[in-house]
């Protein structure tokens, strides 16, 4: 069974995310992926009750595009809304 799984790009535009509020997870596994995916990293979750539904994560990973991961290898982190500002105006 592949870990990472290649689906389409996800619908949610970046505006529909920032009006739902934005999720973050840390790595703590990486499985068959460590080229993929940096234990340790936080990463932002791209909203998709399909995967929820499925025990899967959406990340934008390491080669730039959105992958299913299983929702084990992340562990949900809650930022302070200054912070978390701060990460997405850097990571644009």
């Amino acid at each position: 069974m592949a870990s990472a799984i290649k689906n389409s790009r996800s619908s949610a535009s970046s505006t529909e995310a920032r009006k739902r509020g934005h999720r973050f997870v840390i790595c703590v596994r990486n499985g068959e992926n460590p080229a993929s995916l940096e234990l340790r990293k936080l990463y932002e979750v791209i909203p998709d009750e399909k995967a929820s539904k499925h025990h899967l994560v959406r990340v934008v990973d390491e080669s730039g595009e959105d992958y299913l991961y299983p929702e084990d290898y992340f562990v949900a982190v809650k930022l302070p809304q200054a912070v978390g500002r701060a990460v997405l105006s850097a990571a644009q």
